[in-house]
């Protein structure tokens, strides 16, 4: 027989960076609750304990929220890929602001830091132009579940956008040796790129009866099994070319957001010198080469690399280091007026931190995806001279923990 597992009464109190909330057990111990609402009674079993600390899994809701709503998704809270969907989305904005908020005080050190409104997502569903699914053993497309490396296989989904949500149900995939992910992604005119990740360096039979380009990529290198390896993203009427490896942001509508206001911050102007660290394909370099004197790409990727070459041909007074911004940055005999960072979720590696410091840019404008590196690196700049002036927070990814945002900072 099974040891029943003891059921606790705890309120929940604040939400936290992970999709979780904030309770104290009797012993005095914060639990970590996910699927919860601030304010709820609700009723848990601990999954793990340490010292000072326990995560819990939700049993029943005893009191609910006002906020509290039925989740859309018959997958939710099983899948792992959806954080809130039991929340209305305005009370989704108001946890991200606060989060990002609680971050930047405990982890950045910054008193009252000067976050924004959350910027919303035009849309709350399907607004996914990427999506990433894994295989079961018997081949069926899934998501992992929350916690765990156990693939989910799905029936539904409603962050991809619609176009997306047509083409994913008709794969039909042998259960193949090797293939570790699966990515779908949905360009101009809703054409569609699917590539398969994979450990095996034998590229599977592929045939497709729909228009759908295909590429195998492994460590022998990329092998197009069908139409191109590429797909032309628009944003702001540009056209950008990313290709099946490059790096470009889930929520196009969003992206457009955040161009728009990376372009408000910086001061432009035709004497200026731009340093666009983590480059990618050129999103903020092809909106910035136009009104300045030089732009100065950064980018490790070879793929997003040989797109920024394409996506930023016309201009003639752009130049791209390809490298690690901690290998390139130190070396580099310049001044620039500005810097942009989009760094990775693990944020600037400390050696270019250290560099854009050494550089001195009397502007610099970071956009993060992971508001913990944010708030850590914001620290390291205030100490090597920089005020954190904004924030602004977007949500480029509803119904999940994940946010977005924007800190404009200055020097002296």
């Amino acid at each position: 027989m099974s040891e029943t597992k003891e059921q606790i009464l705890v309120e929940v109190t604040t939400p936290v960076y992970g999709g979780e909330c904030i309770g104290r057990l009797p012993d005095g111990r914060a639990v970590f609750v996910p699927y919860t609402l601030p304010g709820e009674q609700v009723r848990v079993e601990l999954v793990e304990e340490k010292r000072g600390f326990a995560r819990a899994r939700l049993v029943e809701v005893v009191r609910p929220s006002a906020n509290r709503i039925t989740p859309r998704c018959a997958h939710y809270a099983v899948c792992g890929g959806c954080h809130y969907q039991h929340a209305d989305y305005a009370t989704q904005l108001r946890i991200k602001g606060a989060v990002v908020r609680d971050q930047l005080e405990r982890i950045g050190g910054i008193a009252n830091p000067p976050v924004a409104e959350v910027a919303p997502s035009p849309a709350a569903w399907n607004y996914r132009n990427t999506v990433q699914f894994h295989l079961t053993p018997d081949g069926k497309i899934g998501y992992q579940g929350w916690g765990t490396h156990r693939v989910v296989p799905i029936s539904e989904c409603h962050l991809p956008e619609e176009a997306l949500n047509q083409i994913w149900p008709q794969l039909d995939l042998e259960p193949l040796p090797g293939i570790e992910r699966i990515e779908l992604r949905l360009g101009t005119d809703d054409e569609a790129l699917l590539a398969l990740e994979s450990s095996d360096l034998a590229a599977p039979e592929f045939s497709v009866d729909f228009p759908l380009s295909a590429v195998h990529l492994s460590p022998a290198g990329k092998l197009i099994l069908a139409g191109d390896d590429y797909l032309l993203m628009k944003i702001h009427g540009r056209v950008f070319k990313v290709s099946a490896e490059s790096f470009f942001q889930v929520n196009t509508a969003q992206a457009e957001a955040m161009v728009s206001h990376v372009l408000e911050l910086l001061p432009l102007d035709d004497k200026k010198t731009v340093l666009d660290v983590y480059s990618g394909v050129g999103l903020f370099s092809a909106f910035i080469a136009p009104r300045v004197k030089r732009c100065i790409g950064v980018e490790m990727s070879e793929s997003a690399c040989d797109d920024y070459a394409v996506n930023l041909d016309e201009f003639d007074n752009v130049e791209l280091y390809v490298g690690a911004a901690e290998e390139i940055l130190p070396g580099l005999n310049l001044r620039p007026d500005i810097v942009v960072v989009d760094p990775p979720r693990a944020g600037i590696e400390r050696t270019a931190l250290d560099a854009i410091i050494h550089l001195q840019p009397q502007t610099l404008v970071y956009v993060s995806c992971d508001p913990a590196t944010l708030a850590r690196d914001v620290k390291r700049l205030v100490a090597g001279g920089y005020s954190l002036q904004q924030v602004t927070p977007f949500d480029l990814f509803p119904q999940t923990y994940h946010v977005e945002c924007i800190a404009l900072m200055t020097r002296g």
